[in-house]
């Protein structure tokens, strides 16, 4: 299990947090260092049943710097896809990849439905 996270983002250190209290192994990808390409984010978003709105991090700087609530409605997946993989700033976090699984930010309830089995 993936688990993309940014290390300053208090929502991916609470979810950090209840993996470690759950004992439950992750493998820590640094989001902006290392940011998912297109091909992780194509398959994730396809994994998820999610739409592909659900992917960005609409309380980011960079997303409201650049005005994509305006601009995200008339692009293409692909377009939308490409331009997540250009910066990891613009993907919500924590983005966890299972092997049947994604999951988006940290909802516990949900974080426990999945991981808790």
């Amino acid at each position: 299990m993936k688990v993309y996270c940014y290390e300053r983002c208090t929502t991916c250190k609470k979810a950090l947090k209840w993996l470690d209290d759950n004992k439950i192994k992750y493998e820590l990808i640094d989001i902006k260092g290392s940011n998912p390409d297109k091909a992780t984010l194509k398959e994730a978003y396809e994994k998820s049943g999610q739409p592909l709105k659900k992917f960005f991090n609409t309380s980011g700087q960079l997303y409201r710097g650049m005005e994509l609530s305006k601009k995200l409605p008339d692009m293409s997946e692909d377009e939308q896809l490409n331009l997540l993989a250009t910066d990891g700033m613009l993907v919500k976090r924590p983005l966890v990849i299972g092997d049947d699984f994604v999951l988006l930010g940290f909802k516990e309830a949900e974080w426990t439905d999945k991981l808790n089995k």
